[in-house]
C-alpha cells in the first residue's frame, strides 16, 4: 500500500473538522464506516497530499469529496484539486451533498461502481459484497458513536 505524503500542519486542522462535519459528511459516514460498502476501510477528513479529503480509502488510493452550494463557484479549483490529486495517485469522487441527504440508494451505487473501477485500474482483487445496513437512526440501533 503505496503511502501518499502530506502537509503536518494539515493533522490539527483534519482533527478540527472531524468535529464539524456537515450532516451530508454524517451521513455518508454513517454507511462508510465498520468496512461496510465492499468491506473497504474509509478514514474521515484525512490529509493527503496538500489537501484533505473527506473520505479517503488507503487500500484503492480514493478520495470522496463531499461538495456543499460552496462549490457552485468552485469549479475550476475543484478541477485543479481533481488534476494535483491524481498526480499523486489518488483519485477522487465527488458528491453533492444535496443528493445524500435525498437518494443514498444512489450515492452508494455510484459509489460502489467507482470503487469497482478502482479496483480494476490497480489490479486490486474485488472484495466480497457486503451487504450495506439499512439506514436508521443511530441510537435507536444502539450503535451511536462520538464525531469527535
Amino acid at each position: 500500500m503505496q503511502i501518499i505524503p502530506y502537509q503536518p500542519h494539515l493533522k490539527a486542522f483534519a482533527k478540527k473538522l472531524r468535529c464539524e462535519m456537515t450532516l451530508a459528511e454524517v451521513l455518508l459516514w454513517q454507511r462508510l464506516k465498520r468496512r461496510q460498502v465492499l468491506g473497504y476501510d474509509f478514514d474521515r477528513q484525512r490529509p493527503v497530499g496538500k489537501y484533505i479529503v473527506d473520505f479517503y480509502c488507503k487500500e484503492l488510493r480514493l478520495g470522496l469529496e463531499v461538495d456543499g452550494r460552496s462549490h457552485d463557484v468552485k469549479e475550476q479549483a475543484d478541477l485543479f484539486r481533481q488534476d494535483e490529486s491524481r498526480k499523486a495517485g489518488v483519485e477522487l469522487l465527488r458528491f453533492w451533498d444535496a443528493e445524500i441527504k435525498q437518494d443514498m440508494r444512489s450515492v452508494l451505487m455510484r459509489l460502489k461502481t467507482g470503487i469497482r473501477q478502482r479496483e480494476s485500474e490497480l489490479g486490486v482483487a474485488p472484495h466480497v459484497e457486503e451487504s450495506t445496513p439499512p439506514c436508521g437512526h443511530p441510537s435507536k440501533e444502539g450503535n451511536s458513536e462520538p464525531l469527535c
